[in-house]
């Protein structure tokens, strides 16, 4: 199944926004350049002496408030982050999964408080995708799996994307954690540990595909979910906790697995890989940096 005009009309206008957004940063740090040179009293740089004239005359108008470029374009979660849409997960499997994967898929269940879990039989991807969105889930994850043993993650955001790819590795089950009864009535806290986000916009990416997955929390929410970095392999654990006096008792829910993200797709899912750009993708022989996030 396609999308429909109005999607891809969506699609289209966003990707306009974006384009946008990379002039607009281009020219901001064309502008930092040529300040930082009159600041040092050096010259312009060579390539950027024609546009000086033009670039000097706009910073002659520009508002200190407005020194920056504007703010990474997070159409996509804007809303969720804002609180105006609330998270809604659609959670499904490939198809034919074992009875191993099944029960994963039923555990990502518990983690998300709202959140609906998806028999997926022999239904097509695009069928699913598009099930999915005009049932107003804000998010699709489909769970993978290699001879019964699940290991790999899609994270697909409704209505036009991203999608961001995970695979999954030492992932045991709430069955072998022997974990107790809880309730997944309120969100939990999260916890994202050793992410760089000030200095890596990758780390700030993935960090918003997760968090959004999840409601807000309240204060006196006694769940913990905490995602660990560690030289790029995401830990994933789930606890609930009881405060005596200065100490807390932990508690571990489960399921818990480590992931690790390879690629970030601008499209959703259904989109075919020439049909959607890829936002960036992970090339451990030929990326220079020691660490991604």
């Amino acid at each position: 199944m396609t999308l429909s005009r109005r999607q891809v009309r969506l699609r289209r206008e966003y990707l306009y926004r974006r384009s946008l957004e990379g002039k607009e940063r281009e020219v901001y740090e064309k502008k930092r350049r040529i300040r930082e040179a009159l600041a040092a009293g050096k010259a312009v740089p060579t390539e950027l002496v024609r546009e000086e004239a033009e670039l000097r005359q706009q910073m002659a108008f520009d508002d200190a408030r407005a020194m920056g470029p504007r703010a990474a374009l997070d159409d996509e979660y804007a809303r969720t982050l804002r609180g105006e849409r609330l998270a809604k997960i659609c959670i499904s499997t490939s198809r034919s999964p074992s009875s191993r994967l099944k029960q994963f898929s039923k555990e990502l269940k518990h983690l998300f408080p709202n959140s609906t879990n998806v028999n997926r039989g022999n239904t097509k991807v695009s069928d699913l995708v598009d099930a999915a969105r005009r049932a107003d889930f804000s998010d699709l994850v489909v769970a993978h799996e290699t001879r019964g043993q699940p290991d790999g993650l899609v994270v697909c955001h409704l209505p036009l994307g991203p999608t961001t790819y995970f695979t999954l590795s030492n992932c045991v089950l709430r069955h072998d954690v022997v974990a107790p009864n809880y309730s997944v009535d309120s969100p939990p806290h999260l916890i994202f540990h050793d992410f760089n986000q000030d200095d890596k916009p990758l780390a700030r990416r993935i960090v918003t595909v997760l968090k959004c997955l999840f409601p807000t929390a309240k204060a006196d929410a006694k769940r913990v979910v905490t995602f660990y970095n560690r030289d790029d392999t995401i830990s994933f654990r789930h606890h609930t906790y009881v405060k005596r006096g200065k100490d807390l008792d932990l508690t571990e829910l489960g399921p818990r697995f480590e992931m690790t993200p390879y690629q970030i797709k601008l499209g959703t899912l259904d989109l075919a890989p020439e049909a959607s750009d890829t936002e960036w993708v992970l090339r451990p022989y030929l990326n220079s940096a020691a660490r991604v996030l």
